[in-house]
């Protein structure tokens, strides 16, 4: 690859209920294919088992039709990238396994990308939404910045100084901000998954009626989202007993208990802030999709007089364009992995700390 022509990047995700497949020319998006797994929805969660075989019937076919799309082949895909963890084992080893193995048939390089990486650089995409500050749809976020990443698996918050130097801050003790949605919209009878459907009630609802609790802890970094979400199970036990809750109390219960965990998320991200100096603000991940989330971070980096750096929705839930980003990132540093790489169900102990 000497030429000076642009390097072809294909990304692949594979890590819960979303197979992805997308084709990134240096860093500008040709294709961002997702499949979504809404057969979950009856089961009230993810089946670790029905989401695995979900991905071996896809994978090929979105990687066709990406290749379709770019009117590319696959002898010109310079390099290839997969998710190799955090998620589901199962899930995992498809998208990985799949990706190694064009590596290997096409003797290109392979990177494979922790799935929080490509969350953490996820601003980087095209069609981001940034505050007034941030200087139009075109900004990219500027190093120092600090990240928050917010999904259905994980909350962390991060300060990054380059693509090779992440610096943990803090994490949930208990519930990630995502799982406490899907957990609190299970007991009001939305069902899975929860964000979503809390956001559309909250919309309708007082998000003062109910003053929820916010955890204070010791370390003023961390989150925790397990006693708000027993303080709104106590509060429906003990007003409706029977579980027949009107729908104004409905909607009055989802807007204040949303105010609490996005108040949680806001007041981590300021304690940051005033203590690190940064030159750009980054909300990703799932849970980032909230609007009134979103809204908050934004009025945040108005206060601290940053950019505020948030996804487009397509780049907020997992993907591979940001799979696909991440690797090429790391292959810039000079980084390759061995297609012995194996998948990796949790966050290593350390892991932010290896390229530092």
């Amino acid at each position: 690859m000497a030429d000076s022509r642009k390097l072809n990047i294909m990304g692949i995700e594979s890590s819960c209920d979303e197979t992805s497949v997308a084709i990134l020319s240096d860093q500008i998006v040709k294709a961002n294919l997702i499949s979504s797994q809404h057969f979950h929805k009856s089961y009230g969660g993810v089946v670790p088992e029905l989401s695995s075989r979900a991905h071996l019937q896809m994978v090929k076919p979105l990687v066709d039709a990406a290749l379709q799309k770019t009117n590319l082949q696959l002898k010109d895909i310079d390099l290839i990238t997969a998710t190799a963890g955090p998620g589901l084992i199962g899930a995992l080893l498809v998208g990985l396994t799949f990706a190694k193995g064009l590596s290997y048939s096409m003797n290109k390089p392979f990177v494979a990308v922790n799935h929080i990486e490509g969350h953490i650089f996820s601003g980087f995409l095209p069609a981001r939404r940034t505050n007034s500050l941030a200087g139009g749809m075109e900004q990219k976020p500027k190093f120092p910045m600090l990240v928050l990443v917010v999904s259905g698996g994980h909350t962390l918050l991060l300060f990054v100084e380059s693509f090779t130097k992440i610096f943990f801050l803090g994490t949930t003790v208990d519930d990630a901000a995502g799982e406490a949605f899907d957990k609190v919209s299970k007991l009001l009878g939305f069902g899975y998954p929860g964000g979503p459907q809390i956001e559309l009630s909250a919309l309708k609802g007082n998000e003062q009626s109910i003053k929820f609790p916010v955890a204070e802890l010791k370390d003023e970094y961390n989150f925790s989202f397990s006693g708000l979400k027993t303080s709104v199970l106590r509060f429906v036990q003990n007003n409706f007993p029977d579980r027949k809750i009107p729908e104004t109390d409905l909607n009055n219960i989802s807007a204040s208990f949303q105010k609490a965990l996005v108040d949680a998320l806001v007041q981590k991200a300021k304690f940051a802030l005033d203590n690190h100096k940064v030159k750009s603000l980054s909300l990703v991940g799932g849970v980032a999709a909230n609007k009134k989330l979103r809204g908050e971070f934004n009025n945040l980096a108005e206060k601290f007089k940053v950019p505020c750096i948030i996804p487009s929705m397509e780049y907020c839930g997992d993907n591979a364009a940001m799979i696909a980003l991440r690797g090429y990132q790391l292959y810039q540093e000079g980084i390759r992995d061995s297609l012995s790489v194996k998948p990796y169900p949790a966050i290593p102990e350390n892991h932010f700390l290896r390229l530092n």
